[in-house]
């Protein structure tokens, strides 16, 4: 447990943390089932942007339209994507299954998937473990970890995270967990996000809450820049604080931060678990025309491949860094731009030993055999590698997350399916 400076409680209890919530998880071999219980709550979602879409999102955008939610059931192993008509009525099965084993209506009940596309369901396999996970639903930390779990595919460990603040004197609470380890891009990706609160809000706010925070999270990860097809972020709100967050029509900033702050952690976890992935990697922009001039600059230096490749080799190119900004579409002068990387950001600590320019204010500071190459090679060897990069053009500032490229990457992708 700690404190951050935002005044946000870092708790244990993953999405069970929040009361009221009762959560259960079964894998067997590469399939799993979770289900996460939050009566009567208000709900929104954010959904991939792929246009090919799959079942459990189509079916999902239609039980949520109404702003409310009891219960998602979710599977991992299969991931119910084009999958036609069948993949529909799959869904309808599933929920239909849910809704007489929790007594819920099914209108309450919202479905996902995660694994391999373009198989059908193997509906044999997954009701049985739908049976077995709603035998087992419980309100406790292991709970939590058991669900978060269940919805893995090539993911190392489960992933979880909970914070408390204080709002007028009152604790509110927000869990969350989240499955995703590749075919991540800058869309969110092949990840599934379940968040609960506490807190009073109704859905059209919950709709607003969770879009900012995913900007800042999910959307500004990047593993191998392949963009998913069942992407689902869903945040329940149960009310059992008694805490307002809104007020004439207005998110309560504290629980808005506090929000981002446990997307933000979910996401990094996703990219620390990056298939393969050895190095994490963020890319702090500054001095942007705008922010959307930063987001595009930070998502392409994150999304290199060229770069991606250096950070696995412990390379300092960053030739490769300043070519990934000129193309990312954002207003750039090379003759201005400042670069420096190491293991922590300048930007927070300009006085800091943990980084170095590479190049400042378009001066190229690391020739072969400089001091600063050589500082930076020695950077490059460690576990996280931040790169700073002003464009010294106004005050747009973004952060993007990501991890390098390795072998084992190709590895566990060209035998994925087999």
């Amino acid at each position: 447990m700690s404190i951050n400076e935002d005044n946000i409680k870092l708790i244990d209890g993953g999405i069970c943390a929040v009361s009221g919530v009762e959560t259960a998880g079964i894998k067997e071999g590469k399939y799993g089932v979770a289900i996460i219980l939050s009566l009567d709550s208000n709900a929104s979602a954010v959904f991939t942007s792929n246009k090919v879409v799959a079942a459990p999102v189509i079916h999902t955008k239609e039980i949520i339209k109404d702003g409310k939610l009891s219960a998602i059931v979710a599977n991992s192993g299969n991931a119910n994507c084009f999958t036609g008509k069948q993949g529909i009525m799959d869904c309808e099965h599933i929920v239909n299954h849910t809704s007489k084993l929790l007594n819920l209506p099914k209108d309450q009940i919202a479905s996902s998937s995660t694994g391999v596309i373009g198989r059908k369901m193997p509906m044999d396999i997954i009701e049985p473990l739908i049976d077995k996970a709603s035998e087992k639903l419980n309100h406790s930390p292991q709970s939590s970890t058991d669900a978060a779990s269940a919805i893995m595919t090539t993911d190392t460990h489960p992933k979880e995270c909970a914070v408390e603040i204080s709002i007028d004197g009152k604790p509110v609470r927000i869990g969350g967990i989240c499955k995703g380890s590749g075919m991540i891009a800058p869309n969110m990706g092949t990840m599934l996000a379940y968040i609960t609160t506490d807190a009073i809000i109704d859905s059209k706010f919950i709709k607003i809450a969770l879009s900012n925070s995913v900007s800042k999270s999910f959307n500004m990860i990047v593993v191998d820049g392949d963009e998913s097809t069942n992407d689902t972020a869903i945040l329940m709100a149960n009310g059992k604080s008694n805490v307002e967050v809104v007020d004439r029509g207005i998110i309560n900033k504290d629980f808005q931060k506090a929000l981002d702050y446990l997307c933000i952690n979910l996401a990094k976890q996703m990219v620390r678990d990056g298939e393969g992935a050895s190095k994490f990697l963020e890319v702090n922009i500054k001095g942007a025309l705008s922010s959307s001039d930063a987001i595009l600059a930070s998502k392409s230096v994150a999304s290199s491949m060229l770069f991606k490749s250096a950070i696995f080799g412990e390379d300092p190119n960053w030739g490769r860094i300043v070519s990934a900004v000129g193309y990312s579409g954002c207003e750039m002068d090379q003759n201005i731009i400042s670069i420096s990387i190491g293991n922590e950001s300048i930007f927070e600590n300009p006085q800091t030993d943990k980084s170095v320019y590479l190049v400042k204010d378009g001066e190229i500071l690391a020739f072969d055999g400089t001091e600063n190459l050589n500082v930076a090679e020695k950077f490059m060897a460690s576990t996280d590698i931040v790169v700073d990069i002003d464009l010294n053009l106004s005050d747009g500032e973004a952060t993007a997350w990501g991890c390098d490229l390795t072998y084992d990457y190709v590895k566990i992708n060209g035998e994925y399916t087999t």
